[in-house]
């Protein structure tokens, strides 16, 4: 697969405008990390080369100097909000996100639970975490914000919220999502920081979009489809062209923001010319690592195409409203793409009215696609992965790769024990009797060598999945789309 972006540049540009910016306020930078820490799967699909866990491996390399807080929204936790490419709820993504920093060797300082109003739930993950020794400090609604600016840079204001206890140069502000509550905990910091006289800065860390290429260039538009559901809009940043003459881009939640922000800053810090734009404050060099322009291009556009049909799944769901989903088809228009774009639709449309029955398709990395159907044995994916597992090892279709003494138990384990409904094998099941089957069989030990070489692939079904398959295809790493269908008429699907 072609790459067009080189990952080592975009680190080591990155890291030295971040040592840039700690050198700039000579004494502590607060640093917004805006986007995912791991597992970035958009930010590797429209830049092939992007290292989806790059952004954590650049902090270990500033690790002796940064320490991290972890910010997450009480009204979140409440709701259980989820974070949609994982599956799993903010405040277990907190946890798994600490877990994975500590065992890298980076700091943990702290988590701050914000717009705190003594939700339940929120008083129980706090407890959860300081039981396990993790401090945790607790914001509420500032007051006054964000009109009265007086009022907000005062002890009745940011004053109100606990100073977190920072020890290193580099504080790294980050969360699970967006509207946990970042940049107010940067400010607050800085406020804290300079009445106790304490030189400290403040940058925010950015991937998308990307200022210095086009507003339309297809890996910005990518980045509003990404976050449709926010009602994200990428503009020309005009605080940036009539202070600099240039053209840069940013979205119009930071510039909306940015008068309100800098005149915070200017009040807390008393300098007038903190920043001039809201680009200013980013530290985003993606743009400077771009190594083949229409390579991203292509990768955004069918981002693009995902990211339409996962939307037109979202409101099959009721997860999304119609604003959400015109939008992705208006940037379909714009960049006037059709779903046939993609190459495993019409072979996954093709296979299912053939064989009437919900089928899916697969695209190897050498441009072969494979396909597959839902059997009386096993759901269409499942019967799809066996399929590209074999072509990739060279067996012959004909050639059994699970044991019916492995199959059975399984089947009678889902009908009898678990009393399921619908007993037929999912992609997990089908997955574990294969290594299972490894074994005993060869052929079954060369097909399960080969489902790391799925990672990256293209995947189309012609039904919407489980969560359990769609979380066994994420950890596969391939790209899945579905049509906006239910399998059947059954109400009951998870």
């Amino acid at each position: 697969m072609k790459t067009g972006f080189d990952n080592e540049l975009y680190i080591r540009k990155q890291t030295e405008k971040i040592r840039e910016r700690i050198e700039l306020f000579k004494g502590k930078l607060y640093l917004e990390f805006g986007g995912k820490l791991f597992d970035d799967y958009h930010a590797a699909r429209v830049l092939p080369g992007f290292d989806m866990n790059g952004k954590a491996k650049l902090l270990q390399s500033l690790k002796d100097q940064a320490e991290i807080i972890f910010c997450i929204n009480a009204g979140d936790i409440e709701k259980n909000k989820m974070r949609a490419d994982l599956g799993i709820t903010y405040d277990l993504d907190v946890l798994r996100l600490i877990d994975n920093l500590r065992g890298m060797g980076l700091y943990i300082g702290s988590v701050v639970i914000t717009q705190y109003t003594e939700q339940q739930a929120a008083d129980i993950f706090r407890q959860k975490l300081e039981r396990r020794g993790v401090k945790t400090y607790i914001h509420k609604h500032t007051k006054g914000y964000p009109n009265e600016i007086e009022l907000i840079v005062s002890d009745e204001g940011y004053g109100m919220n606990p100073y977190i206890e920072t020890t290193r140069p580099l504080v790294v502000v980050t969360a699970p999502g967006p509207g946990s509550g970042k940049l107010a905990t940067c400010l607050s910091q800085l406020y804290h920081e300079n009445k106790r006289g304490v030189k400290a800065g403040y940058a925010k860390f950015e991937t998308f979009p990307i200022w210095n290429l086009p507003l339309k260039h297809p890996v910005n538009m990518a980045y509003e489809a990404a976050t449709s559901d926010l009602n994200d809009v990428n503009m020309i940043d005009p605080f940036h062209l009539e202070a600099y003459g240039k053209t840069a881009v940013n979205y119009n939640r930071d510039i909306e923001a940015f008068p309100i922000v800098k005149t915070i800053l200017a009040k807390i810090t008393g300098n007038k010319d903190y920043y001039q734009s809201p680009t200013d404050m980013g530290v985003n060099m993606a743009g400077y690592a771009i190594t083949d322009d229409e390579v991203c291009r292509e990768a955004a556009r069918q981002e693009v195409i995902r990211r339409y049909y996962n939307a037109q799944c979202d409101f099959k769901k009721g997860l999304i409203q119609q604003e959400a989903l015109q939008k992705n088809l208006m940037l379909m228009k714009q960049l006037e793409l059709e779903p046939s774009g993609r190459a495993v639709v019409a072979p996954a449309l093709a296979k299912a009215e053939k064989e009437g029955v919900p089928a899916a398709a697969i695209q190897m990395g050498d441009g072969t696609i494979v396909t597959g159907k839902t059997t009386e044995l096993m759901n269409n994916v499942s019967s799809m992965l066996l399929n590209a597992i074999k072509h990739l090892g060279n067996i012959a279709d004909e050639i059994r790769l699970i044991s019916p003494m492995v199959l059975e138990p399984i089947l009678k384990l889902k009908s009898s024990a678990l009393k399921e409904l619908d007993p037929i094998l999912n992609t997990e099941d089908v997955l574990i009797a294969l290594s299972i089957s490894a074994a005993m069989n060869p052929m079954a030990e060369v097909a399960m060598d080969k489902l790391k070489d799925l990672a990256g692939c293209e995947v189309h079904s012609t039904c919407m999945l489980t969560q359990t398959d769609e979380a066994m295809l994420k950890k596969l790493n391939v790209n899945l789309t579905c049509e906006p269908a239910y399998p059947s008429k059954d109400l009951y699907y998870v």
